[in-house]
């Protein structure tokens, strides 16, 4: 499924379409389109070593994205050296101090640690974001602000 979503511009309206790509061996891909180029270029996510694909469509994406996975683990082995895996389970959460007081007390109330309780609220917030939401393109979906206008 593609949605296109008009992007302001100056003379010309531009869709911005984006693919998710994954689970492959425990990794997930990240591709835009770009205009110009008239292709999708992505890159792989969760990992510090650079890792792209790029295709101009839906299949030729999937398939990029795979053996871009594979050429990055072949490279790996070759090298000896071990491949970066994606998203370790950890990571630094920068909050405000009466945030991470409402937590740490809730944590207590609750008889359960801080990280419980965190990974708690995220796996909340993302229930819905599971693995069938990838692999396919989607459209970004804009910003909303409000604007008011003037009349006069």
């Amino acid at each position: 499924m593609i949605l296109f979503l008009p992007m302001s511009g100056h003379d010309k309206i531009k869709e911005h379409i984006v693919y998710d790509a994954g689970p492959y061996k425990g990794y997930y891909g990240h591709a835009e389109y770009d205009h110009e180029a008239e292709l999708f270029h992505g890159e792989v996510l969760g990992i510090n070593d650079v890792v792209t694909f790029q295709g101009k469509a839906v299949e030729e994406l999937r398939t990029a994205f795979r053996e871009s996975v594979d050429d990055y683990l072949a490279f790996c082995a070759e090298r000896n050296e071990q491949p970066q895996k994606p998203f370790s389970g950890k990571f630094v959460v920068r909050l405000s101090p009466e945030s991470h007081r409402k937590l740490a007390v809730l944590a207590k109330v609750r008889g359960k640690s801080l990280n419980a309780i965190v990974s708690e609220c995220l796996d909340k917030a993302t229930r819905n974001t599971d693995a069938e939401d990838h692999d396919r393109p989607r459209a970004k979906k804009p910003a909303t602000r409000k604007t008011s206008k003037r009349r006069g």
